[in-house]
């Protein structure tokens, strides 16, 4: 018996022989190979990893849920390697986020563990987020300016970006967000008619990631802007964002949603309209009607996010401002409609009369910003935007109109190519079933498969839940929780995961924290790259990791996280995402608040909790520092605990957490164990 496919790492017939040689090789590595380099068994890692087998095997959608510590990771990372090798082309692994990505194909991550336990040679690469690069015309222009006193922070960064070949952020992690945003690529400057078109970093890591023979690993938003776009892509002779792809698996599936809505969306951005205007108005001996249709184009743009931000209503845990739509909103957008498709036809008329008063390739960028904003108004003015869904960004001062309905979209592009596809998560069941998760990607077939948690919470977890808060407690609410996370914290010698409900609450907890002078390295969300900060947070063990970004798609084994604090309960923001959600709930009859803001916030807290056990050793605690008990939303809460973690009511009690080990003098301390999370 001889394999059709040298690199397939099991021998097979003929390709319907393929899916029971895939399960019954499987079986051997998780039963025979493993264990031999000290993995454990572990049934419900196998049981999943044989469903995955077998749905993929035969080409179907798959729904796997799998209990934190199940080990999803290997499970699918098996059936993925050797489908790539069967059919001749990679698998797609799209993951939620970039820390995500790196801890599956970065160095010492899991792909590189499972190459060289099994002696696969896996050729896995990742395929990041177009803004984790430089943009060389960003940096060109820092060269060529005349700045007194440049930050040096940007100094190093751009005298890195002289030296590197592929300018990835990974690179230079310490960078804060202030400074990398400033020479990143951005949708701002379209590529198709810029001046190193072909030459620059992005074109470069793309063309390393495009010959793949197993794995490549990119993140949910590239994947749905490739989906998105493909067809048109390819009808323009333009090659696709990814290369073609023999299955697709969706790490953390059940964030999946969103990505599709968001670059499935369009945008007016107010600055790219403002640099339009601004640079006709500066031609010398500009054609009279340009100048015209620029003016009226400042005072249609003007008047439109004047009206758009005053009818925006404000909340700090998110960005996406819910838009009210009026009747004067709509008249102000269809102005700027109308005024958007003059100055197309004037763009066009400039490029005709061969003017040269405005650069080639400046016009056809413009054009480009124009149709894109055209687009948007003319969604959001038919019907009165009843078919999409729209808000205001609070940072960057641009206009998202989205799909209302993606299920046609997601079938049309994505379903109906007949591939085999898997969504997993620790959370994809709402109700005890997938029909909710389902319905959400119009999805009617699908396997599915579920299995629970392996670890002893009642042994590995205590939990503190807080008293109700009297009157006059929640007026003082953030001294007093100030004052207990000190506390906790020198209880626990760092060593702690601090998930706030939003970015501003990072900040107080910063400014509030220096008059209690604690001795441990504080990683604060917003002073580096996401995944460095990560990875030190696991190197130092004392370390104290806060940030809003952090509930879920990070794994930190050991002593490092010994005690995970939630500041503040995870209810969803006033974000028209889920805003449309509940209007769909309140015309089914449902309360909209019971329907969606409390499964989205038990669900978001379930995995903020998978923070803390992520193996059969590790010891910690979870503290809540929000009250729960007696509120509506109690048994959301405790439903989305650990299943058999100890409650108790004093702070104190929490120090009786010891590892396995012989350590005596560690508070909240967890024990790296030989089993491997994956």
């Amino acid at each position: 018996m001889c394999a059709l496919g040298s690199q397939v790492p099991f021998a097979y017939r003929s390709k319907h022989d393929f899916p029971a040689k895939l399960t019954e090789w499987v079986g051997q590595v998780f039963y025979d190979v493993l264990p031999e380099h000290g993995y454990e068994i572990r049934e419900e890692q196998i049981y999943t990893a044989f469903q995955l087998a077998e749905a993929v095997g035969k080409g179907k959608v798959h729904f796997a849920e799998a209990g934190l510590g199940t080990g999803k990771t290997f499970a699918y990372l098996l059936t993925a390697v050797a489908y790539a090798r069967f059919k001749g082309k990679p698998a797609l692994i799209a993951c939620a986020s970039t820390a995500l990505q790196e801890q599956l194909a970065g160095p010492q991550g899991d792909i590189e563990k499972l190459s060289r336990l099994l002696g696969l040679d896996i050729d896995a690469r990742m395929a990041k987020d177009p803004r984790q690069y430089i943009c060389d015309v960003k940096v060109n222009r820092f060269h060529n300016s005349t700045c007194e006193q440049p930050d040096p922070a940007l100094t190093n960064l751009l005298d890195w970006a002289g030296e590197t070949d592929r300018g990835e952020r990974s690179e230079m992690p310490s960078v804060p967000d202030r400074v990398w945003t400033q020479v990143a690529w951005d949708e701002a400057m379209p590529c198709d008619t810029c001046s190193v078109r072909g030459f620059c970093k992005l074109v470069k890591a793309r063309e390393y990631y495009r010959p793949a023979l197993d794995l490549i690993v990119c993140d949910h938003g590239i994947f749905f802007d490739d989906l998105w776009t493909r067809d048109v892509r390819v009808a323009d002779g333009k090659l696709p964002l990814l290369p073609g792809y023999s299955a697709v698996i969706f790490d953390e599936g059940h964030k999946v949603p969103l990505p599709a809505a968001l670059r499935a969306g369009r945008q007016v951005v107010k600055k790219e309209i403002d640099s339009i205007v601004s640079s006709i108005e500066q031609v010398q001996g500009a054609r009279t009607s340009l100048i015209s249709i620029a003016l009226a184009m400042d005072a249609a743009t003007s008047r439109f996010f004047s009206l758009l931000y005053h009818s925006a209503i404000a909340d700090e845990r998110t960005d996406r401002l819910t838009v009210m739509v009026s009747d004067e909103l709509l008249k102000a957008a269809d102005t700027l409609r109308r005024a958007l498709d003059t100055l197309y036809f004037e763009l066009q008329s400039e490029q005709e009369l061969h003017l040269q008063s405005l650069s080639h390739t400046w016009l056809q960028a413009s054009e480009a910003v124009v149709e894109r904003a055209t687009t948007a108004l003319n969604r959001f003015c038919r019907n009165r935007g009843k078919e999409v869904i729209t808000w205001a960004d609070r940072v960057d001062q641009c206009f998202w109109v989205v799909p209302r309905d993606l299920t046609g979209m997601l079938n049309k592009h994505l379903f109906a190519k007949g591939f085999p596809m898997v969504f997993s998560s620790a959370t994809l069941r709402t109700g005890g079933d997938f029909s909710y998760f389902a319905r959400t990607l119009g999805l009617k077939e699908f396997s599915s498969s579920s299995v629970d948690s392996s670890f002893d919470y009642e042994e590995q977890v205590l939990v503190h839940l807080p008293q109700p808060l009297t009157s006059g407690d929640q007026e003082s609410w953030f001294a007093k929780a100030l004052k207990q996370l000190a506390y906790l914290l020198r209880l626990a010698k760092g060593r702690a995961l601090v998930l706030t409900n939003a970015p501003s609450d990072v900040q107080k907890i910063r400014t509030g924290i220096k008059d209690y002078r604690l001795p441990y390295k504080f990683l604060w969300e917003d002073s580096a790259d996401r995944g460095y900060l990560v990875r030190r947070f696991r190197e130092e063990v004392s370390s104290v990791l806060v940030g809003s970004g952090f509930w879920e798609g990070i794994d930190v084994p050991g002593e490092a996280l010994s005690l995970l604090v939630i500041w503040r309960l995870p209810f969803p923001p006033q974000d028209p995402l889920l805003e449309a959600r509940k209007r769909e709930a309140q015309e089914q009859g449902l309360d909209p608040v019971t329907a969606v803001d409390y499964p989205e916030m038990g669900l978001r807290l379930k995995q903020g909790c998978g923070r803390l056990i992520r193996t059969r050793d590790d010891r910690g605690a979870i503290v809540i520092l929000e009250p729960v008990l007696g509120t509506p939303w109690e048994h959301i809460v405790l439903g989305a605990l650990p299943a058999g973690a100890k409650v108790v009511q004093n702070f104190e009690a929490l120090s009786t957490i010891r590892p396995r080990s012989t350590s005596e003098d560690a508070h909240l301390v967890r024990a790296t164990g030989q089993s491997n999370s994956s």
